[in-house]
């Protein structure tokens, strides 16, 4: 972590100079936790990835940060059980309870928290420094290029922006050489500009790192970029966990009732048409692909895409002439009435790929939708996450 907390608010059973380690049950992050804290309640159970990008959404005081909080022993769950790529951390009916310094973990907060007194490379050495030789996973230069602030080292914190100072407490974090990445709304205190400026450095970890990395966010474009699973939290409980793609585009969950409800797709570059800057993207596992306006980018480059309901209309045939680039062959898989009663929302199987469309009721009726209706699926807009 890059600073040094004790747990808060319980008594504590320090293991100080116990090694917890339980049998190798199974990799990833499985995690039980009862919380109670005033009138609020955290009760959840989860079984998370052991490598990339978990994402922890919901609405403010839903918990999120209380989960991070559990993982990092900062709160002591009234009941409990953390396994961490089989190790255990915490399990309260053995009387197990791992303390925070002695967690492998990494924790960046929403403010940087950097060392006043301390160079860019003296706070870097404070927790590279936490780690024995021998167990370092990541050295500085190796931290400061993944971050991209090798240029700042001798620079002072109070010479730096608000994205820099991120970067710069995300590569102290990392070079404690984690089991895992904890990050609490990383980008909630910088405008959109440093937003922007910090997003593909956290894109770079996603691609390089082979830690589960847990990212707390209310903000859906951070979610929809960087995260491979998602945890949606409320009321202290989580009500879906699964991959992203998948959770997205379940219409039995809030998101899919949003104004801007929509999937995320994962397209491979399949070409490009410099006359008219059309980029071909492939879609996973079939022989569809989609075009998109865009400037070239490498072929076979992984890219994401997402796809809003509201962008998707549906037709009984195929157009002959249209000016939508994108029109797909699709079944029904499931229809549900939107927020507003005059709409419906369809899901839709693409070969494999799902699919929202959000439609008039009138459209539903006239068109006669039901489930295993096949139909063709136009496409109006495509966003690249680049």
């Amino acid at each position: 972590m890059a600073e040094n907390h004790a747990p808060i608010g319980f008594p504590v059973k320090s293991l100080e100079n116990t090694t917890v380690a339980g049998p190798a049950a199974s990799e990833g992050i499985h995690a039980s936790f009862l919380v109670e804290q005033g009138s609020f309640t955290l009760d959840l159970k989860l079984d998370l990835p052991g490598r990339g990008v978990t994402a922890i959404f919901g609405h403010s005081g839903s918990g999120k940060t209380t989960l991070l909080r559990c993982l990092a022993g900062l709160a002591r769950p009234k009941h409990g059980r953390l396994c961490v790529n089989g190790d255990i951390w915490l399990d309260t009916a053995n009387g197990v309870f791992m303390p925070t310094h002695k967690r492998p973990l990494g924790y960046v907060f929403q403010e940087a928290s950097l060392f006043p007194h301390l160079t860019v490379t003296g706070n870097l050495r404070y927790g590279l420094d936490r780690v024995a030789p021998a167990s370092r996973r990541v050295d500085l230069s190796k931290a400061a290029e993944l971050l991209g602030i090798s240029h700042l080292l001798q620079r002072m914190p109070a010479g730096l922006s608000g994205g820099e100072r991120q970067r710069v407490a995300i590569a102290r974090a990392l070079l404690t050489s984690p089991r895992i990445l904890l990050l609490d709304e990383p980008l909630a205190s910088l405008d959109q500009k440093r937003k922007l400026e910090i997003l593909p450095y956290l894109e770079r970890l996603h691609d390089e790192l082979d830690i589960p990395v847990l990212y707390v966010s209310h903000a859906p474009e951070e979610v929809a970029r960087l995260a491979d699973h998602l945890v949606l939290l409320d009321n202290g409980r989580a009500i879906a966990s699964g991959p992203i793609a998948d959770t997205l585009a379940r219409l039995d969950l809030p998101l899919a009732m949003a104004d801007d409800a929509s999937v995320i797709i994962q397209g491979v570059v399949a070409g490009y048409e410099p006359n008219y800057e059309l980029l071909t993207l492939q879609l996973p596992g079939n022989h569809l692909s989609l075009r998109v306006v865009h400037s070239p980018l490498v072929e076979g480059k992984p890219m994401r895409l997402v796809i809003r309901a509201r962008d998707v209309s549906l037709a009984l045939s195929a157009p002959e002439q249209s000016s939508v680039l994108n029109v797909l062959p699709a079944t029904v898989v499931e229809i549900v009435t939107a927020v507003n009663p005059s709409q419906v929302m369809v899901r839709l199987d693409v070969a494999g790929t799902p699919l929202l469309s959000r439609i008039t009721r009138y459209s539903h009726d006239h068109l006669q939708l039901g489930v295993g209706k096949r139909l063709w699926a136009q496409v109006k807009a495509v966003s690249l996450l680049v």
